[in-house]
């Protein structure tokens, strides 16, 4: 498999949006794809960058209130992230990343503040504990994945609309908030998420489902990797709960 030019990974504002080792999720994704043949360049876009259009995916992780907000104004003005999903770009999207993507989310006052509108989700301060702890959950059976693990650690109660679906439905942990058992978001190519670990390190068959939508080939049909290492801790973690 052969692209006329390197893949791009866009990783938005890890200087804002890094605090939980999100930014491992390009590494795997780059990864992933070299030991597949495929040339792959990570594209870091921080504070007061130019935020390309023209990526192939793009990731975001998590981070505080304030950070999140300077970043989601940022994405609002320059409107790249929105023109990419628009012409097809995979995007995961992982806790604050989660959230700003949303119609509205709570700024660092407390108050709502304005996302990008490109998931049908509302997030506001859960009215219980903390969310912190090991996640199991069950993929959207379209996407043909396995359970799907991570670690939680957030506030905040993503409430889903009514154009908006989970990306899981968890087994044991929190997932959204909302007590409904959802976990994450999934519409069309944008993938959001509370799932920590990197998500993509815990889940790889996540990062080639990613892969194969950038590199448009069939989801599934990707070189298969020697997994056995992940496969086997897999294994422990979920034989464990």
């Amino acid at each position: 498999m052969t692209l006329d030019r390197p893949l791009r990974i866009v990783r938005l504002f890890p200087d804002l949006l890094g605090t939980y080792g999100d930014d491992g999720n390009a590494v795997v994704l780059a990864q992933r794809a070299r030991w597949r043949g495929v040339e792959a360049d990570i594209v870091d876009v921080r504070s007061g960058d130019l935020i390309p259009d023209d990526g192939d995916i793009y990731v975001i992780g998590g981070g505080e209130d304030g950070p999140q907000t300077a970043a989601a104004r940022q994405l609002a003005a320059s409107g790249a992230l929105g023109r990419a999903v628009e012409r097809g770009a995979p995007v995961l999207a992982v806790c604050a990343g989660f959230q700003l993507l949303g119609t509205s989310f709570l700024g660092p006052d407390g108050t709502s503040t304005a996302g990008l509108g490109l998931l049908d989700v509302v997030t506001e301060r859960s009215t219980g504990p903390r969310m912190v702890g090991d996640v199991i959950s069950d993929a959207d059976p379209s996407l043909g994945l396995p359970p799907l693990t991570g670690y939680e650690n957030h506030a905040g109660a993503s409430r889903l609309g009514p154009t908006a679906r989970p990306l899981a439905r968890v087994r044991r942990g929190t997932g959204n908030g909302t007590g409904d058992g959802a976990e994450g978001v999934l519409a069309g190519r944008v993938v959001a998420t509370y799932l920590h670990g990197p998500v993509l390190a815990r889940n790889p068959v996540l990062a080639d489902l990613l892969l194969a939508w950038a590199l448009h080939v069939v989801p599934g049909s990707l070189e298969p990797l020697d997994d056995s290492l992940v496969d086997a801790l897999r294994a422990e973690r979920l034989a464990s709960r």
